[in-house]
């Protein structure tokens, strides 16, 4: 097989992340791998394996022609047979597909914020689903969603999945006491609802006043942005709470915190919470997307109902006074995901669903 990940662009996020993840690890697979981003390079560029064929189509526009063609060319030289579009990037293969019309189009379907039934985007999704040949969900509800009201029925779930990576580099330094530091590691987005950690960290934070809370992941500096940065002002919890914008070395980060947390009003599969328990880090997090089938309540970590910030500072709390619980589920975290969201679970999965599929 010769397949190509399109995604729109490196920059650090998970559905950036598992672009790069199935370009690598269908490299040593596979007869042929590729990598095409189309509107933005990023720090994800440097994750890339060197058996992966990459290209950057500089696009500018949603109707960009000299994109297209220079995707068709890419895909004419290389031979692709299928194009596995990451979340928006659909709309391009659409396009290529007009020019080369054999060849086969999945859709990875990232969309963990628009979840049933008030989907954004559902028209267009559906329209242009009826080229699809295959559509990847990464949590129930959303291959559900897509069984009932895509044209393609040919829909499977298949779970994020992470790879160890032994060798990482070191360049963060988080502020704080070894041993007392919490981590929320998300782009700085609504969804990720980090105004409600921001409310927890006050409730809380005269009880544990040794702990402090790091937020890592990218920063806009919109509006949603400097909201979080005045609360946390308003609050007095500038030496408590600490941002620092997208980081490189993501498992340096992870080692020096203790807790993950997530407060995510709605979510697919995060990758963080895939990385955390690599690294033996339980969690407290909301009962969104996929979450609640990796995280086992009070057996793995702790979850409650999203924007519930009474439950969820009573679930912090407990898990911070008792060191020993956090070594449990950080232990039974890492023992789930070793057994379910590997590589080599998911790509033996995937390789099997797109064998089936007429080239």
């Amino acid at each position: 097989m010769r397949i190509v990940q399109l995604i729109d662009s490196l920059d650090i996020g998970g559905a950036e992340k598992m672009a790069i993840s199935y370009a690598n690890s269908l490299a040593k697979n596979i007869e042929f791998s590729g990598l095409v981003a189309t509107r933005k390079e990023g720090e994800l560029k440097n994750k890339m394996d060197a058996g992966v064929s990459y290209l950057f189509l500089n696009k500018k526009k949603s109707f960009d022609l000299n994109a297209i063609l220079k995707l068709r060319d890419f895909c004419k030289k290389n031979k692709v047979q299928i194009i596995q579009a990451h979340s928006s990037s659909f709309f391009l293969t659409c396009m290529v597909k007009l020019v080369l019309p054999k060849i086969v189009i999945i859709w990875h379907d990232h969309y963990g914020n628009f979840v049933p039934p008030k989907r954004k985007g559902a028209f267009f999704i559906r329209t242009l689903s009826i080229i699809f040949q295959g559509v990847i969900a990464v949590n129930l509800d959303l291959e559900a969603w897509s069984k009932k009201n895509l044209f393609c029925k040919n829909v499977i779930y298949l779970q994020n999945y992470i790879s160890e990576n032994k060798e990482y580099f070191r360049e963060t330094i988080l502020h704080g006491i070894d041993g007392k530091r919490v981590l929320y590691l998300a782009n700085l987005r609504p969804q990720k609802n980090h105004l409600m950690l921001v409310e927890v960290v006050h409730s809380i934070h005269k009880n544990f006043p040794d702990w402090t809370f790091h937020l890592v992941g990218s920063d806009l500096n919109d509006d949603y942005s400097e909201t979080i940065k005045a609360k946390i002002k308003d609050y007095q919890l500038e030496e408590v709470v600490f941002l620092y914008g997208a980081k490189k070395d993501v498992e340096n980060v992870i080692k020096q915190s203790n807790l993950g947390v997530f407060t995510s009003n709605s979510e697919g599969l995060p990758v963080a919470l895939l990385e955390f328990g690599l690294f033996k880090k339980p969690v407290v997090a909301t009962n969104v997307g996929q979450i609640p089938f990796v995280v086992r309540d009070n057996f793995s970590g702790f979850i409650s109902e999203p924007k519930d910030v009474v439950a969820f500072s009573t679930n912090l709390a407990t898990i911070l006074k008792d060191e020993k619980l956090r070594v449990k589920f950080g232990d039974e975290l890492h023992k789930t995901i070793s057994e379910n969201y590997t590589e080599n679970v998911v790509i033996s999965n995937y390789i099997s669903w797109v064998s089936k599929i007429k080239l």
